[in-house]
Order: C-alpha cells, then structure tokens, then sequence
C-alpha cells in the first residue's frame, strides 16, 4: 500500500514494485487541451467551407431538382398563393355546379331593371327550379299579359344570364291563402275538416 503523503510517481515511472504507476493528477493537468469554444469554433467553420464547396448557402434551404423541374413548368398563382375574392368566388361556384343557381337569383334580385317597373310592379319572380322561372301576378290581367310576353321575357333573361339557363317561364295569377306547405305537402281534405 503507498503512502499519501509520498508523492505519485508520474505516469512512465515504475513502483517499487516494477509495475507502472498511474498518474491521478486531472486529465486538464496531464494533457494540453484545446478550449471547448475553439474546438466548437474549428467545427463550424470546417462544416461552412464544406457548405461552400458543395455550393450550399448557410441558412437556406438546398433546392430539390424534383421542385425546380415543377416550378419550371408551371406558370400563373398556385393553389396556395393569394387569390382575389372575386375569382375565389367563381372557382366555387363552378366546382359545384352553382352557377346557373346564382345567375338566375341575380336576375330574381334585379326583376325590376330586367323586366321594367311596369310589369315589376304587378309581376313578382318567386321560385327557380329545374330550368323553371315561376312568375307571380297580381291579377288575371297581369298574368294573362305575361302569358303573351313570354317569349320576349325568355329571350331578355338569355342575354343576361346566357342561352339555356331558364327555359320555361310559368306564370301564375293571383291566389288567396294556402295552407299548403312546400311542394311535398300530403293531400287531403286539407282545413275543411278543421275550419268548415
């Protein structure tokens, strides 16, 4: 057993023994070593002369040659870049097939600068289905004189909305009150059972 107050040997020397003794002095004593900071510093600089070399910029991303052959042939905005509203608007409308739907109820908003304030003011456009305007008057005289306009009435909603979209103007005269809801309503004796 060596005595603590007997110095080490330094590392090479032999005990008394013969046998070589190790050296406990700290690893920073025994070895001259480099500072962490430089070493990190030499690290970071070898890794941005390779970037160099191979013609990376630092801090950009390497562009794929999958990405410069699409960005190539593609021309005009993207699905992701900014759209105006209006023809953000337009694409919807196509996609799902809205289209006649609201250049017809643009011609139900504007009935009075399509069809005049004479016939606006006894004729109504309520309904629009199936290719078919429902038009309703305020008294047989009125439907009767849209009966004979509908040819004229068709052809002035074809130029503002275009050929094909109302085919068949159905004109209706006055009604008194219904008690029939929507178009699937059950027949029967209806509010004479109730009310007769």
């Amino acid at each position: 057993m060596s005595d603590p107050s007997v110095p080490a040997a330094p590392e090479g020397e032999d005990g008394d023994d013969g046998a070589p003794v190790a050296d406990h002095r700290p690893l920073a004593e025994r070895v001259d070593l480099t500072p962490p900071a430089s070493v990190a510093r030499a690290a970071l600089d070898r890794a941005r002369l390779q970037a160099k070399e191979r013609g990376i910029r630092p801090g950009r991303r390497r562009p794929s040659p999958l990405a410069d052959a699409a960005t190539a042939e593609r021309k005009g905005p993207g699905a992701r870049d900014p759209q105006l509203f209006g023809d953000a608007i337009t694409n919807l409308l196509r996609q799902r097939g809205w289209t006649a739907d609201v250049t017809v109820g643009g011609v139900v908003g504007r009935w009075r600068e399509i069809v005049g304030d004479d016939v606006a003011n006894h004729c109504v456009a309520e309904t629009f289905h199936d290719k078919v305007l429902v038009i309703r008057a305020d008294s047989t005289a009125w439907a009767t004189q849209m009966r004979i306009l509908t040819p004229q009435v068709l052809n002035t909603i074809a130029k503002e909305v275009g050929d094909g979209v109302v085919t068949e103007l159905t004109v209706l005269g006055p009604a008194g009150p219904s008690f029939k809801r929507g178009p699937r309503s059950v027949r029967g004796k209806g509010p004479r059972d109730t009310w007769g």
